[in-house]
């Protein structure tokens, strides 16, 4: 299962590599919108193509879930495992050519209602530069560049990363502002547009730190649900479950901290599944002591955003 996860995740990769940058793989293709309510691109449909032929010719009797295919069962059979596959995270990064695109591939059997703690392999590929993230629950991180957790606590030194993807750009900011500033001097703040490039970054010590705290927005604000779907297009548009399946397991397995934007743990949250019900906020750190004062500014800034 190992190599069967890592193996996809390479062969989407090489897939979508010729493409970056490319502005025909910019055309909607409507008819296979994601499941969640995102646009499909081209390229994506494309990558979802090739994902359900690779496991056609590999692994024909293993189910998988997918952003824009939803749950695919293997015909005629019981399947006795699910993978759960984002083809290309950070889709319009890809469309730009830029580096923050990533193929995430996670594994975990297929029994009942699977959960985030569920899940057994997980592999993180950036499809620019082919650097492999793989991990397997209990044994580590078994392929990829060196860990390296940030140790730094100072909230203004912290380099981190947020997503403003089909957000509210103003409710955001206000929720997000007090890190924003404080750390735009001492710091930096990016918004790289891949939920797999960005926790591959905390992985490796090149930022401090990943926060996403729209679920929490729209669960604790009045009238946000409205603000996500106006922006959205009708559609609340935060992280889903393969958005961050491989990502979370990677990173507990490196030792990061990694909890919803309430501080509790994303372990207990539905594997299968996509739309405003499934999605999670994420807060991910190098260490307890900055993720402690992550979560204090976020707190604070969703008082603001309900005063």
């Amino acid at each position: 299962m190992l190599h069967l996860v890592r193996d996809l995740a390479l062969a989407l990769r090489e897939h979508v590599l010729p493409s970056l940058g490319s502005h025909a793989g910019r055309a909607h293709d409507h008819a296979a919108d994601a499941a969640g309510g995102d646009v499909t691109f081209a390229i994506d449909a494309g990558a979802e193509d090739r994902l359900e032929e690779f496991l056609a010719e590999r692994a024909p009797d293993v189910a998988f879930y997918s952003e824009d295919r939803g749950l695919v069962m293997p015909p005629g059979a019981e399947a006795a495992v699910v993978l759960v596959v984002d083809p290309i995270d950070g889709t319009r990064p890809a469309l730009a050519g830029l580096e923050s695109c990533c193929v995430s591939v996670a594994l975990a059997p297929l029994h009942g209602e699977p959960t985030m703690a569920d899940v057994s392999h997980g592999c993180v590929v950036e499809i620019p530069s082919g650097r492999v993230f793989l991990a397997e629950r209990g044994a580590g991180i078994v392929e990829g560049p060196p860990v390296r957790l940030s140790v730094n606590e100072r909230l203004d030194r912290m380099f981190w990363t947020y997503g403003f993807r089909g957000r509210p750009a103003r409710a955001l900011t206000e929720v997000l502002a007090e890190l924003i500033d404080g750390s735009s001097v001492g710091g930096g703040t990016f918004e790289l547009g891949s939920a797999a490039f960005d926790s591959m970054c905390v992985l490796d010590g090149r930022l401090d730190a990943y926060v996403e705290p729209g679920p929490r927005m729209v669960a604790d604000v009045a009238g946000m649900r409205q603000e996500f779907e106006r922006v959205g297009g009708g559609a609340v548009l935060n992280n889903s479950p393969y958005d961050l399946a491989a990502s979370v397991l990677l990173l507990e397995e490196a030792g990061a901290v990694v909890t919803d934007a309430y501080g509790h743990s994303l372990g207990g949250r539905p594997l299968l599944g996509s739309g405003a019900d499934y999605q999670m906020s994420i807060v991910a750190s190098g260490n307890q002591a900055l993720h402690k004062r992550i979560l204090e500014s976020v707190e604070a800034g969703i008082g603001r955003l309900n005063g």
